[in-house]
């Protein structure tokens, strides 16, 4: 029964008569099912109307029956064999229902693995080659490990100045069993090599030596293979060159390996204009120009323009890279911003100096100069709250009209890690970030206050295929007052209210709207505290093609003291959502219910009465 693929608007369309709905394995115990199911020609087809549809083809089918052998020996089991077919045609004749059964036999067993002549690596680099070698004891000999473990060991060779090194595997089994094997790693690891003189070709405004700086390496140092590689992603992040390429000439094996940079200039000056759609911003327009090689030597500056609905504005920046060395930057920018948010509003004008250190794009920390004028001003629901007088003032906030105007003049210090495996959408891997932040008492300006925050996320895979996703946030913030004996009313005075924490919305306690969970003014409108918790997780898992299922739970919650943290005060919401995956980062609809409602809330002026939230965005929702 033969079929025919056709090209259908720039895909592949089977065309056939016998659909298959449906493809059973039964026996597959210890390797990936859908592995296994990826390797088969023969494949099911979707049960959306709208996707593909995969017809059975009796050759194609007879060499699928095959490929599992060939599959399961990859996999360490040679004696693994297609045990029975049943292939079932449904009531109408038109689809048929394939189940295979598997007898996967006994694996070969790795007991032994074995590094030999690596005597001039690091002992701490061997034992991380161990660790993180894809083939390891007690294992399967899976083929595809078994190679990839030898280039492992050739590229720890390549990185510890051996480039000519040489490593040679093989197994034997023992004690006489031949499904119990050592496998040897043999090395002749050579000379030892230097690395040599710089070219530096295809660049023509930016200047050899901006490009020198950016190198990991230099003349003399022992030859190391990752530096290159680190060294190239240094020139990327300059953002100056559209190719850029560090390539070390060993054709002649010499003991110092001249590198080659090659590089294709970018654009320098860019003009970015964007449009977007959130449940919480509405529509979004951003507007930027880039200049990132402003003067020469890789200076970047720029201005950046949004509105939408909740904050629009102004800022201008400039960076100075290799600020006295290579992993230090000096940034200077300035603004003029509102943000409407549904608590308050704020005016910000001012400007910052930051100075930053960042060793690797994983890395970072900064410490930065703060100088703003700050207005603050409440909703006219909060002034119309006679209950919410007192509370006013003593947040420095005038009762008449509810306002507060002030300098914050501080310093600020951010210290982050990013250890997972994407920005966009990680699948692995954990970020934590910490903020601490301090305004005025010795410094000028009206505000006299501290806040922390940090930030923990942890990602992992389940099945090679799911995702699950972890946060915890907390933050507090205090006034300091400027005289000790002042009581606690007296410092809040001193705080600028839109440093208030809120939870709530697309991306915090998804079962909310933005910023309705906090404490309460006696009328019920949320009005910020000075503590905040937050725990998430949720698990993401791939549906069909791009798109992908989500279930989340979301605890958390805002006090009213610093440092005031109650776990049987937490709100939860749970719900489901879908995500579609697109160049700038996932398409994101979430729908959150309240598992603890806010008893005596007021949204938009009106008592709470709907339990649940519906919110689209971009991006995952941390």
């Amino acid at each position: 029964m033969a079929t025919l693929c056709i090209a259908v608007a720039g895909g592949c369309r089977e065309e056939g008569t016998i659909r298959v709905e449906s493809i059973e394995f039964s026996g597959v115990d210890r390797v990936d099912k859908g592995q296994l199911e990826r390797v088969l020609a023969t494949k099911e087809s979707s049960w959306l109307p709208w996707g593909d549809k995969h017809y059975f083809d009796r050759s194609r089918f007879d060499a699928d029956l095959k490929r599992i052998e060939a599959f399961y020996a990859d996999q360490g089991f040679p004696d693994a064999r297609v045990s029975s077919v049943d292939v079932q045609m449904n009531e109408k004749q038109d689809a048929v229902t394939v189940k295979l059964a598997i007898n996967e036999g006994e694996p070969v067993i790795v007991q032994e693995l074995v590094f030999q002549g690596f005597d001039p690596v690091p002992r701490r680099a061997m034992r991380r080659l161990r660790r993180t070698s894809t083939l390891q004891e007690g294992q399967p000999l899976n083929r595809h490990a078994f190679a990839a473990t030898r280039e492992a060991a050739v590229n720890t060779l390549a990185d510890h100045g051996y480039p000519y090194g040489k490593v040679y595997v093989y197994h034997e089994p023992m004690a006489g069993d031949a499904k119990q094997i050592r496998v040897v790693y043999r090395a002749t690891p050579g000379t030892i090599a230097l690395f040599g003189p710089v070219e530096i070709v295809g660049n023509a405004s930016v200047d050899d030596g901006v490009i020198r700086r950016e190198l990991t390496y230099r003349p003399g140092d022992v030859y190391n293979r990752s530096r290159l590689r680190e060294s190239q992603s240094h020139l990327y992040g300059l953002e100056l060159f559209e190719f850029a390429n560090v390539e070390p000439q060993l054709e002649s094996q010499p003991a110092e390996i001249p590198t080659r940079i090659t590089v294709a200039e970018g654009k320098h000056r860019r003009v970015n204009f964007g449009v977007g759609y959130g449940t919480e911003e509405k529509f979004r327009t951003d507007a930027e120009w880039r200049h990132t090689n402003f003067f020469g030597d890789a200076r970047t500056a720029g201005v950046h323009g949004r509105w939408s609905s909740l904050d629009r504005g102004v800022r201008l920046n400039f960076r100075q890279p290799y600020f006295f060395g290579p992993h230090l930057s000096l940034d200077v920018s300035g603004q003029a911003w509102n943000a409407a948010q549904p608590a308050y509003d704020a005016d910000t004008l001012g400007g910052r100096v930051m100075l930053t250190h960042s060793k690797s794009p994983r890395d970072m920390w900064a410490i930065s100069l703060v100088s703003e004028f700050q207005r603050s001003a409440v909703t006219a629901e909060a002034l119309e709250d006679l209950t919410l007088r007192d509370d006013l003032i003593a947040m420095g906030l005038d009762p008449t009209d509810g306002t507060q105007e002030g300098t914050a003049v501080g310093l600020e210090f951010d210290i982050q890690r990013n250890a997972t495996n994407s920005l966009l959408n990680a699948r692995r891997g954990y970020y934590a970030a910490l903020h601490l932040e301090q305004a005025g008492v010795w410094l000028p300006g009206t505000f006299d206050y501290y806040s922390m925050t940090a930030d923990v996320r942890y990602y992992f895979t389940v099945a090679r295929r799911a995702v699950v996703a972890s946060r915890a946030q907390f933050g507090a913030l205090d006034g300091l007052g400027r005289a000790r004996d002042q009581r606690d009313e007296g410092r809040l005075a001193h705080v600028p209210f839109s440093e208030r924490f809120f939870l709530g919305g697309s991306t915090s306690l998804r079962g909310w709207g933005r910023f309705e969970v906090s404490p309460l003014s006696g009328a019920g409108l949320a009005i910020g505290g000075r503590s905040m918790l937050e725990l998430s997780s949720e698990v993401r898992v791939p549906v069909w093609g791009k798109l992908s299922a989500v279930a989340f739970v979301d605890a958390g919650n805002v006090w009213g003291e610093a440092w005031e943290i109650d776990l049987a005060d937490l709100r939860v919401a749970v719900g489901p959502g879908l995500r579609y995956l697109t160049p700038i980062g996932p398409v994101r609809a979430d729908f959150g219910y309240q598992l603890t409602p806010i008893d005596g809330l007021l949204v938009e002026g009106e008592p709470e009465r709907r339990h649940w939230r519906v919110h689209f965005s971009i991006g995952q929702a941390f």
